[in-house]
């Protein structure tokens, strides 16, 4: 369905906040291989610089002399997914998710075990009553490794297996009590 409201033309980019500048543009640079793209001065003495996606994309990162310290489990996931907790609080951005390829996807969990990044496990997720499964199968819709950035932040590369459908819209949404919305179909 095509939006009637806004031409909204995908995401222009996403806006972090990091502990450390220098570090963060190693990893992103050194580590992922994005080019960083824009460098700006901010008054204060703040940084913000744009690190290229692909597709037109960008993740962005603040630098705030002055920032409050990081806080996992609340404003940040406190482990890899298929690991132990993610929840984070209201708010709070969960994770970031980066599109790969399904046919680069080895290749890439090797790359980051090479680079001596951390990563969970592979989860192929799917609509099984866990959400994800040990092997791949027809219901397996994408699957994702997760791994944090120096400062925390919970990356994830995912990979479409399949394109999603209108089956995959299939529940009512809960409100603050965890109740489904009273005549809510999906």
């Amino acid at each position: 369905m095509a939006n009637t409201e806004f031409e909204l033309r995908g995401l222009c980019h996403l806006a972090l906040v990091c502990e450390d500048m220098e570090r963060t543009v190693d990893f992103y640079t050194n580590v992922l291989g994005m080019e960083l793209k824009k460098t700006i001065a901010m008054p204060g003495g703040g940084q913000h610089f744009f690190f290229d996606m692909g597709n037109d994309g960008y993740l962005a990162f603040f630098w705030f002399p002055n920032a409050p310290k990081k806080a996992p489990g609340v404003a940040s996931a406190e482990s890899l997914p298929g690991l132990g907790d993610i929840a984070t609080a209201h708010g709070s951005m969960n994770h970031v998710a980066f599109t790969i390829p399904l046919e680069k996807f080895d290749e890439y969990k090797a790359r980051l075990d090479a680079k001596g990044v951390q990563t969970g496990p592979v989860l192929n997720h799917d609509d099984s009553e866990r959400g994800v499964a040990a092997e791949m199968h027809d219901g397996v819709f994408v699957r994702s490794m997760y791994f944090f950035d120096p400062d925390g932040v919970l990356l994830e590369f995912a990979a479409w297996t399949r394109e999603l459908n209108e089956d995959d819209v299939n529940l009512a949404p809960v409100n603050a009590q965890g109740v489904p919305a009273v005549g809510a179909g999906a």
